[in-house]
């Protein structure tokens, strides 16, 4: 079991920035890769970052690339998501998700464990 526990989700003004912060505990020595996904209402969740473990690797969805920088403290088993720049699009509901099998970084359903998500608002 791993459990992922998520913060710093708020509400800005567009062009504002915000930072996310997931903690995982439990069996994470396993740990191959971390994510973050969105889901604004009426719509499917959609990939937003990952980073593999021990190498670092990191992965954006186009939408964010340039705006979006994913982290993690390895030591603290801590995953961050600063967001620049952020857009109403952005609005949603941010997922910290976690697995510790191969496949691509970008597909919802090769993740193990989900946080509860925060909520990010982008006002216009």
């Amino acid at each position: 079991q791993v459990q992922l526990v998520e913060s710093g989700g708020g509400l800005v003004q567009a062009g504002g920035s915000l930072r996310l912060t997931c903690v995982a505990s439990g069996r994470t020595f396993s740990t191959n890769v971390m994510g973050w996904f969105r889901q604004a209402p009426g719509k499917e969740r959609e990939f937003v970052a990952a980073v593999n473990w021990s190498s670092g690797s990191t992965y954006y969805a186009d939408a964010v690339k340039g705006r979006f920088t994913i982290s993690r403290d390895y030591a603290k088993n801590t995953l961050s998501l600063q967001m620049n720049s952020l857009k109403p699009e952005d609005t949603g509901g941010y997922y910290c998700a976690w697995k510790s099998g191969s496949g691509a970084a970008n597909f919802a359903y090769t993740y193990n464990y989900w946080g509860q998500g925060t909520q990010v608002t982008v006002s216009s």
